[in-house]
């Protein structure tokens, strides 16, 4: 029995081997040849992207191709799929020397994300059960993307520390723990997330956190050298964190219903972006003796509000309730950067690389309890019978449902998203303790060497400038003079 023991011990404890030459290029083309199947066999276009929308024009009196959801809702896609690719991407090129692994991951986990993601989320919210299909239209790429959200978030919190191949697996469990809390919340429950402050950010965050937590790394110190940032690397970020804050209005709005509700949701997500960035640069300069800003915290914590309002982003949470969430959450996010992320690794053993729990999963959790306020607070005075129908979707088998009922409905909803992400990460994180993913050793996280081909460092060759030939040539010229000189003399 000791032997056995020992022998387990042996094998959890040998020393890391991060070629992927084979296991990558397994998992990829397996998966994407699983992809093609489940496309083939299940994913059909929907009535308006089918070349029978003409038809469909007539039979439901559609007189205009504006008509067609594409024309409301691409406008916002695009936006979301430029948060996706390049604002999260961009967001996490931080670390000195993992650019490549930030933004090379990222597309590979959105990239596979986005496929599950669309087959996961049609079995649960599209399938057509007349002839078993799922049907897809631009509303299901938003969908998607928000999907993949999630997991680029958990990636923020084991960033640097995780093999490619492990960040595929994660993505395969992440797409569909997402797709069931989702299916749970909003639809069981009737729950309403607009922004996706609980289905997204509060579940991403804890579920990176839990595979953080499952995956720590006692001697991380010794990538110590590797785990900061430079000048020019906070200058990329900075990039992405303006993407996010820019685009962040359609994110949250991208699904809301047509008019008011989505006009709204752009306001005061506006709103509580613009409140949170006059915070966190307050709280970033007083928390320093000589009042110097802190690049971490405006990186991140200023698009904390953005992430806060998003339950409540189509309810009538008023213009200056926007300002109230965001003035807030600048506050508490750059507060957990300077107190909570020390904490959680020194107490709590999570390492979280990107400060996930900052910017993600406590706002996430701020913003669930904002919505549910917001809705136990709702009346017919304030929104009107029709408005409160629609912007609680009070029809059908909720037809009967109260504002309190469906504010406590909305905590439950939060509730059911910290089990998801938490349990699920807890549950993946232990399968990617297995030794045969390819994860780096401690003292060599945080660097894109190990999976990347890298190109030589511009410091080891010296630079020859148009200037530095010319000084070489007229010396040249000089020394031929000097010699021809002495000739002559002699």
């Amino acid at each position: 029995m000791g032997n056995c023991v020992q022998g387990i011990k042996d094998y959890f404890c040998r020393p890391k081997n991060t070629n992927v030459r084979v296991s990558l290029p397994m998992v990829a083309f397996v998966w994407q040849i699983a992809m093609i199947i489940l496309f083939g066999v299940f994913i059909r276009y929907d009535e308006e992207s089918d070349t029978h929308w003409v038809e469909y024009k007539k039979e439901h009196n559609i007189t205009s191709d504006a008509e067609n959801d594409f024309y409301f809702r691409y406008p916002s896609f695009q936006d979301v799929h430029v948060m996706i690719f390049v604002g999260f991407g961009f967001l996490m090129t931080f670390l000195k020397k993992y650019s490549f692994g930030a933004v090379g991951f990222n597309f590979l986990i959105a990239a596979f994300g986005i496929q599950w993601a669309l087959l996961m989320q049609g079995w649960f919210h599209s399938l057509d059960h007349s002839d078993g299909k799922i049907k897809i239209g631009v509303e299901s790429l938003i969908n998607a993307d928000f999907c993949v959200a999630g997991c680029l978030i958990a990636y923020g919190a084991c960033l640097g520390k995780v093999s490619p191949v492990q960040l595929l697996v994660m993505t395969l469990f992440g797409v569909t723990l997402f797709a069931v809390e989702e299916y749970i919340i909003l639809s069981l429950i009737h729950a309403r997330d607009a922004g996706g402050s609980m289905v997204i950010h509060t579940f991403g965050g804890y579920y990176g956190l839990g595979v953080s937590w499952v995956l720590y790394r006692p001697h991380l110190d010794q990538s110590k050298r590797l785990h900061g940032s430079v000048y020019h690397s906070d200058v990329f970020a900075m990039i992405g964190t303006l993407f996010l804050w820019m685009f962040w209005p359609s994110f949250n709005s991208a699904i809301t219903d047509h008019g008011d509700g989505q006009h709204r949701a752009a306001i005061n997500t506006y709103l509580a972006l613009a409140s949170c960035v006059l915070t966190t640069v307050a709280i970033s300069s007083v928390s320093q003796k000589t009042g110097k800003l802190d690049m971490v915290h405006i990186q991140n914590s200023t698009l904390a509000g953005g992430v806060a309002v998003g339950t409540a982003a189509e309810f009538m949470l008023t213009p200056y309730g926007s300002l109230i969430v965001g003035f807030c959450c600048g506050i508490l996010s750059t507060f957990g950067y300077l107190y909570i992320s020390p904490f959680m690794e020194k107490r709590m053993k999570i390492q979280d690389t990107c400060g996930v729990h900052n910017l993600h999963a406590m706002p996430g959790v701020i913003g669930g309890i904002v919505g549910a306020i917001t809705a136990a607070a709702a009346s017919e005075e304030v929104y009107g019978h029709e408005g409160l129908i629609n912007t609680f979707d009070f029809e059908g088998s909720f037809a009967t449902r109260t504002t309190n009922s469906q504010g406590g409905h909305q905590a439950a909803g939060l509730c059911v998203a910290i089990v998801f992400g938490i349990g699920g990460g807890i549950l993946v994180g232990l399968i990617l303790r297995l030794p045969i993913w390819g994860d780096p050793e401690d003292n060599n996280c945080f660097d894109d060497e190990v999976y990347w081909e890298l190109p030589e460092d511009e410091e080891s060759i010296p630079p020859i400038l148009e200037y530095n030939n010319h000084m070489i040539n007229k010396q040249q010229e000089m020394e031929m003079s000097e010699s021809s000189f002495s000739v002559e003399q002699n």
